[in-house]
């Protein structure tokens, strides 16, 4: 199966969408097909030996949109896609205001000489009066509407374009109510001169040209609430530099161009054009936009950076080590861009309801209209009903519920550092129940450090000089982390130590001074004579809480005891809490032994430890709570929790953990902070609320506007709804559920 990602063009609405969808789907060889309203995508999963491109495109081009390959945003630059926007709210706006000032004027003129009441009518030239001159009147009027129509063309040959092809749309509904009252203003016009006191009263020019005005005025206001909802990801793609400098030469060259092993040269103030590696330089560098880590991070040799951060103070030599597609930051922009594009399953409700809603509401017009004829109204009254009905209708707010929302959600979790892969994922995250943490790596920091430092018979720092000297020479990680502890508490470079040898399993030993040094395991000490006994207790409490103490001795004395672990990270035990507060269960997963599990889970408040797990198993772990009716997350770094992640209802990686173990992951955590399990969590909650408020307003309008335009209110003695007031009511639910969802992104997670 081969999955694709098309462009399609004019779209209005989510009967548009369902739809393109509807057709699609139809096709030999289709497994998926789904629509972004928002964003304008649509990922078909297909059977390359049943359907192709060409069938896809021409379906779709036959139902009445326009369809191409998806064009990446990450071809254009973040100024092409932001100018291409805003040229196209800038011609909208400027139609709308033209629209606007002939509406209010043809407003005057027409409503002017009617004001209820018993109220003068407004001072108009006689020669357009209604009672003196009622051709005139109705003529000026024809031409104050004229340019309106013009203004709204593109609802007109949208809306009727799609009804030739059978998928009626929102343009539709507004184009036929709209295209009525101007036909039928038209015909009393050329009457009016048979029999003008019968006829001027039934135009209705200004229901035509206020409708398309009114329509277009929260079409503009939903554009311009939408481009921030892509904020994300236009902020993402404007943090890329166009341009980089090789360090060689000197010569400024597209960043495009660079390729991996290149040497740049990114000066203070400048952004990291690729990810790479420092060769030479330290710096502070502000992540904050790739990491939502508010505080710079040093840079010195070694140290990895990453494309679109930004160098603060000093000069940095970095050797690229990925371009293009590969680079973190194309990453980021790929996993938002399928988040925004993904559909939850919330959205097939409304899908489904957007499916036959348009030519529901067709029918329920020609009802009404057909009822209130038979009760003897007249022709004005019943186009004025048909009109309403369809105008008030609109599928806008219910297409806009789930996607707005989506596209909100997602960036404002990028802002935190949180990147979650799909609008799926978005949503269920939020019924997780049960959080598994990998130990190492995730708990911990992954790395071995020096937790405990015992001297025996000589001063702290003595025995600190004499194990980085001996360590120095090894390879060993907990030798690594020995030199690192003694270079951190500034003792002078230790001397090079003689005749080394490394005795497997125990330790190691050398020559340092002039006296034959040990380092190594109590085994390694009763071998050599020496006595441990005087450390021996304290060498066992380190080992029951899953540390490794290392005994250090010289010319046969007890020199003392330094115990090496992987720490737990800092936020750790905070986050955790931070989770059972919200009700989650959380057990921590590890293949090491149980009682140094125990001891982690202990100091950081875990509600269960499962530990000598082999990583091979850790899946079939997930599996047996989820066969409990747990919604099981998984969290971890490595690669052997791939499978894990893959099998967990939600799978979570920690950004600095392994490609494998991110790209099985739902939901990426950028800072390594696992307390962002519990604000991504918070995320999905405060989203599934937004999608589910805008779904209920999108419904009650619908629900109760329908009825009212229908003329419910006046079977009972009520007025009955002008089409004008139903397209400003249409109009505002729409702007209603933008931004409703807009204002999800200003929601704290902490």
């Amino acid at each position: 199966m081969k999955e694709e990602k098309y462009d399609i063009s004019g779209m209005h609405c989510a009967a548009c969408s369902a739809s393109v969808e509807k057709v699609t789907r139809r096709l030999p060889g289709v497994e998926r097909s789904d629509v972004n309203l928002t964003t304008g995508i649509m990922t078909i999963c297909y059977d390359e030996s049943q359907v192709g491109q060409e069938q896809i495109t021409a379906k779709v081009e036959k139902a009445g949109f326009g369809c191409t390959l998806h064009a990446e945003k990450k071809e254009k630059t973040a100024e092409a896609v932001q100018n291409e926007e805003e040229a196209a709210l800038k011609r909208k706006k400027a139609e709308l205001i033209a629209a606007a000032v002939f509406s209010v004027v043809l407003l005057y003129v027409s409503m002017g000489q009617m004001l209820p009441f018993g109220l003068p009518a407004l001072p108009l030239p006689d020669i357009f009066s209604m009672h003196t001159h009622p051709v005139n009147y109705a003529v000026l009027q024809l031409l104050l509407t004229i340019p309106v129509l013009y203004c709204g063309r593109n609802f007109f040959t949208s809306g009727f374009k799609a009804l030739a092809h059978g998928n009626p749309n929102m343009d539709s509904l507004v184009a036929i109510g709209s295209a009525c009252s101007f036909a039928y203003s038209v015909v009393m016009t050329f009457l009016i001169s048979d029999d003008p006191h019968a006829y001027v009263h039934n135009l209705y020019y200004e229901s035509a040209a206020v409708v398309l005005t009114l329509v277009s005025l929260g079409k503009f206001l939903e554009s311009r609430n939408m481009q921030k909802t892509k904020g994300a990801i236009t902020a993402l793609m404007r943090l890329a530099p166009d341009t980089a400098i090789l360090s060689d030469s000197g010569r400024e060259v597209p960043t495009e161009s660079l390729k991996t092993g290149d040497m740049v040269l990114v000066k203070p103030g400048q952004r990291v054009p690729v990810d790479g590696v420092v060769t030479e330089g330290e710096s502070s560098v502000n992540e904050a936009m790739l990491t939502g880590e508010s505080l710079p991070v040093e840079k010195c040799v070694g140290s990895e950076v990453i494309g679109g951060s930004v160098n603060q103070n000093g000069v940095l030599y970095v050797r690229v080590t990925r371009t293009g597609e590969d680079t973190t930051l194309a990453r980021i922009i790929r996993f938002v861009e399928d988040a925004q594009g993904k559909k939850a399953p919330i959205s097939k409700t409304a899908d489904k309801v957007a499916g036959v809603f348009v030519p529901t509401v067709i029918g329920i017009a020609v009802a009404a209209a057909v009822a209130w004829a038979i009760a003897g109204q007249p022709f004005a009254f019943v186009l004025r009903v048909f009109t309403s009905v369809l105008v008030i209708a609109c599928p806008c707010a219910l297409g806009l519920a789930t996607p707005t929302a989506i596209m909100v959600g997602t960036g404002l979790g990028a802002r935190h550092g949180i990147l979650i892969r799909s609008g799926e994922i978005l949503e269920i995250t939020h019924s997780v129940d049960t959080v598994v943490l990998d130990k190492t790596g995730t708990v911990t920091e992954g790395s071995p450090a020096v937790t405990e430092v015992i001297p025996y018979n000589c001063e702290e720092a003595a025995l600190l000089k004499t194990a980085a000297a001996i360590e120095g020479a090894s390879a060993h990680p907990l030798a690594a982390a020995i030199t690192a502890y003694a270079a951190e508490k500034g003792l002078a470079e230790p001397e090079k130590p003689e005749a080394f040898e490394n005795l497997s399993g125990r330790g190691l030993t050398a020559r340092l001074g002039g006296k034959t040094v040990l380092a190594g395991n109590r085994r390694l000490l009763e071998e050599r004579g020496v006595d441990a006994s005087p450390l021996l207790a304290e060498a066992a409490r380190l080992s029951a809480q899953g540390q490794t103490p290392m005994f250090f001795a010289a010319d046969g004395r007890l020199l003392g005891l330094i115990s090496v672990a992987d720490p737990v990270k800092e936020t750790s035990a905070a986050a955790i809490s931070e989770m059972k507060q919200q009700g989650i269960r959380v057990v921590l997963l590890t293949g090491d032994n149980r009682a140094a599990a125990e001891h982690i889970g202990a100091l950081v408040g875990a509600d269960e430890v499962i530990a000598e797990v082999l990583p091979e198993e850790k899946a079939g772990v997930i599996q047996n709570l989820q066969n409990q009716g747990r919604n099981v997350m998984m969290v971890g770094d490595g690669i052997n929790d791939a499978p894990a992640l893959t099998a967990a209802t939600v799978g979570c990686a920690i950004g600095s953990g392994s490609d494998i173990a991110i790209e099985s992951a739902d939901i990426v955590l950028m800072r390594s902070d696992l307390r962002d399990v519990p604000r991504a969590l918070r995320l999905s909650a405060l989203t599934l609320r937004d999608i589910k408020q805008n779904l209920f307003w999108a419904f009650c309008y619908n629900t109760v506007g329908i009825p009212i335009a229908a003329g419910a209110l006046y079977l009972f003695g009520g007025p009955l709804l002008s089409p004008m007031f139903a397209g400003a009511a249409m109009s505002l639910s729409s702007v209603c559920v933008v931004s409703n969802a807009l204002r999800l992104g200003r929601a704290k997670l902490q």
